[in-house]
């Protein structure tokens, strides 16, 4: 009786295969990303969708700005912390994991590739919203880095219906971080693939639920 117990309890979680193409596909967008802004440049299109966004109206402001901020570094322990309580050790264990490993994976990305906020590197107009500077690396964005990582650790322990809900979230930080003039948009989208191959590799690590919970 103890082996089924301990065989079902083992069927419980599970190493998708999908979470394995979602990392290779992840890491190729940074890989096409790094390439396309090696020498510090905005191209014309990347800065014509930067302003689209950028210059919408200032009355927007008190709506994104506190979007923006769900990818910021403590957010990572302080889910950790929540999952602990209600006893999922496992996404505890791997929300702290992507918080280290955004940190990692950002700056090595920065070692490699180097270009500045849109304050400095786009041309025209720029909106720079709250506390946002003008200068300092901008590729990658760490706070989408962060949210897409939480996105999908966090996606396979929810109900059907608010799976979504993290994706949707993680637009609002891309948009935001755009918005008020701290990225360009590669910057965001770069940040998002890459912390989708992080949160999609440490599922891999950990495991995820079989099945939905109740």
């Amino acid at each position: 009786m103890s082996e089924a117990v301990a065989g079902r309890a083992t069927a419980r979680w599970v190493r998708r295969p999908g979470d394995a193409l979602a990392a290779v596909c992840g890491l190729v967008v940074v890989a096409a990303g790094m390439l396309t802004v090696r020498n510090g440049d905005v191209p014309g299109w990347e800065a014509d969708v930067f302003h689209a966004i950028n210059d919408l109206p200032d009355a927007l402001n008190p709506v994104l700005w506190p979007f923006q901020q769900i990818g910021n570094l403590v957010v990572g322990p302080v889910l950790a912390l929540v999952a602990a309580l209600l006893r999922r050790y496992r996404l505890a264990c791997a929300l702290l994991c992507a918080t280290v490993g955004k940190l990692v994976l950002e700056r090595a990305v920065k070692a490699m590739v180097s270009r500045q906020r849109p304050g400095t590197s786009t041309g025209g107009e720029v909106h720079l919203r709250g506390d946002v500077h003008a200068t300092g690396e901008s590729f990658v964005s760490g706070h989408a880095v962060m949210v897409a990582a939480i996105a999908c650790l966090v996606v396979p322990y929810l109900p059907r219906r608010w799976k979504p809900v993290p994706w949707v979230l993680v637009g609002l930080v891309m948009v935001g971080r755009v918005y008020v003039g701290a990225h360009n948009p590669l910057d965001v989208i770069c940040g998002a693939a890459l912390g989708i191959a992080l949160g999609s590799a440490l599922n891999l690590v950990f495991a995820v639920p079989r099945d939905e919970p109740v």
